[in-house]
């Protein structure tokens, strides 16, 4: 095999790779030889075909395939003698005419063009300085949690006879929809539990339900928002015929010794105990993330290097498109919004950038410092992702045997925890106490929320040099919350979410219906 580096710009290589054809025809030997003695052909007993007839009947079918073999095999051992780490898959073009070559008569030779993982050097850790933000439990804070846990495990008694519905009220409810006198699916329920103010209906319903008494029989008259779910009922004039079969107000929540032993404890103090202990556990997600955020702005601030512009076009298509696709959802495009679609473009640009070069760090230091993914660490992973899917889990292991790519996702956000743990091992890391609610607050609050997704695509040097780049809202559904900051309040429109974001709750598919109880 003969590699020249045709051309050297940049980050951009060329590399012609040339294959003898003795090569090849060895290969194509080998392949024969290793049929006579498995194939079966009429007139010849097993393992008794000549090769000589072999080649007649399979020779262009062999050739093409160790063709293909050749290539992949050879473009590897190219990029490891030339010592070329590619951002990206090369891309492969024979050149010449391929009849000579499957005819046995003419080298093989093509051409690899890809971009190079850019050489930088790497900041002092040990010089980097960032504040933790710190919050210790208080009693106020068990007390609110307790509170809004017996809230939420609250208890409706029924109100006297003739007291009309008022918010928080709980009422059973019979009721018909029509649209234009028709009735449609989904449109009708028998002993529904409504509560006034939960905002479960459709914009309207519930408010009409206010004042309304046990035994009353009313017309409820709302409109379809115009993004709902079911394209048939989206926009649309509907009217419920509801009948109130009861009134329920909801029991005064009480946090006492019997509330306690609900939830398995044998006295309060237990439980608060406990809640004291899951809070604590919050707080230190919460310092992490803000810790996570601040090491990853200051190793964006601290790396300027030259990225492959290939990487940043992928990560870019990636983030428009999800942003288009929250605007669609919405019945928008970007001329509706007020900043001026180029603007935005520029914008998302920016994040692009910033991912790619926050993962080509990280990947640097991992790879440099020997930090790997473990068997074990990724097999508990699977098995946490596999318990979402209760009954299912056998499918889930399964479909990730059969996936690589599902791995490596899996894979990718515990080499990110590992490296950002090993980088804050070294940095100069401040402890600042601050209140739960500033513990707890979005650091992009006040400011556009476009660059609030740091260190969004992993990757991940156990696996080739592919830096394959995984779209973490990306659904086949593999959400991972790798301790990324809530979701800022949006400014315009639609923003790309960043990692560990909640999602938005799915479109309503159909009219009002009973939902599941908290």
């Amino acid at each position: 095999m003969q590699v020249t580096v045709t051309s050297a710009d940049g980050l951009k290589r060329e590399l012609s790779v040339q294959v003898p054809a003795s090569d090849l025809e060895a290969r194509v030997n080998a392949k024969l030889d290793e049929m006579k003695n498995s194939v079966r052909l009429k007139g010849f007993r097993p393992g008794k075909v000549p090769v000589a007839h072999l080649r007649k009947t399979f020779g262009k079918q062999v050739m093409t395939e160790v063709i293909q073999e050749a290539v992949g095999a050879t473009s590897q051992q190219a990029l490891e003698e030339q010592s070329l780490r590619p951002a990206q898959q090369p891309e492969i073009n024979l050149e010449g005419e391929i009849a000579p070559v499957v005819e046995g008569k003419a080298d093989l030779t093509y051409k690899m063009t890809f971009e190079i993982i850019p050489a930088f050097e790497m900041t002092d850790f040990a010089k980097l300085e960032v504040e933790r933000p710190v919050a210790d439990v208080t009693d106020a804070d068990i007390d609110e949690a307790l509170l809004r846990l017996a809230e939420n495990q609250k208890s409706y008694e029924p109100k006297a006879e003739g007291a009309a519905a008022e918010e928080g009220d709980l009422l059973t409810i019979d009721f018909i929809g029509r649209i234009d006198g028709v009735a449609f699916e989904g449109g009708t329920a028998a002993d529904a539990k409504l509560e006034i103010g939960s905002g479960r209906f459709i914009p309207g319903f519930e408010d009409q339900l206010k004042g309304a008494k046990s035994g009353d029989k009313l017309e409820v008259k709302v409109t379809f928002p115009a993004d709902y779910g079911a394209e048939n009922l989206a926009g649309k004039d509907a009217v419920f015929e509801v009948t109130v079969k009861g009134v329920e107000a909801p029991a005064e929540a009480k946090v006492d010794e019997e509330f306690a032993k609900r939830f398995g404890f044998d006295a309060l103090d237990k439980l608060r105990e406990a809640m004291q202990q899951q809070i604590k556990a919050d707080f230190t997600r919460m310092s992490r993330m803000h810790l996570k955020r601040a090491l990853l702005d200051a190793l964006d601030a601290a790396h300027s290097f030259e990225l492959p512009p290939s990487m940043v076009e992928q990560e870019f298509t990636q983030i428009w498109s999800q942003f288009e696709h929250e605007l669609q959802h919405q019945g928008k495009t970007a001329a509706d919004l007020e900043e001026p679609e180029e603007k935005i473009r520029d914008e998302y640009r920016k994040i692009a950038e910033r991912r790619v070069r926050l993962g080509l760090v990280l990947a640097e230091v991992g790879e440099h410092n020997k930090i790997s993914v473990t068997e074990q660490e990724l097999s508990q992973s699977l098995a946490e992702r596999a318990r979402q899917f209760p009954g299912q889990e056998r499918q889930v292991y399964e479909f990730y045997q059969r996936n690589p790519q599902a791995i490596a996702e899996l894979r990718a956000p515990i080499f990110e925890e590992k490296v950002i743990d090993f980088i804050a091992e070294l940095a100069k890391v401040t402890d600042k106490t601050v209140s739960r609610d500033e513990l707890f607050a979005d650091p992009d609050a006040d400011e556009h929320d476009h660059d609030h997704d740091h260190g969004h695509h992993h990757h991940d040097h156990d696996h080739d040099h592919d830096h394959d780049h995984h779209d973490h809202d990306h659904d086949h559904d593999h959400d991972h919350d790798h301790g990324e900051a809530k979701p800022a309040k949006k400014k315009a429109a639609a923003k790309p979410k960043a990692e560990g974001e909640e999602k938005k709750p799915a479109a309503k598919k159909a009219a009002p219906k009973k939902k599941k109880e908290d």
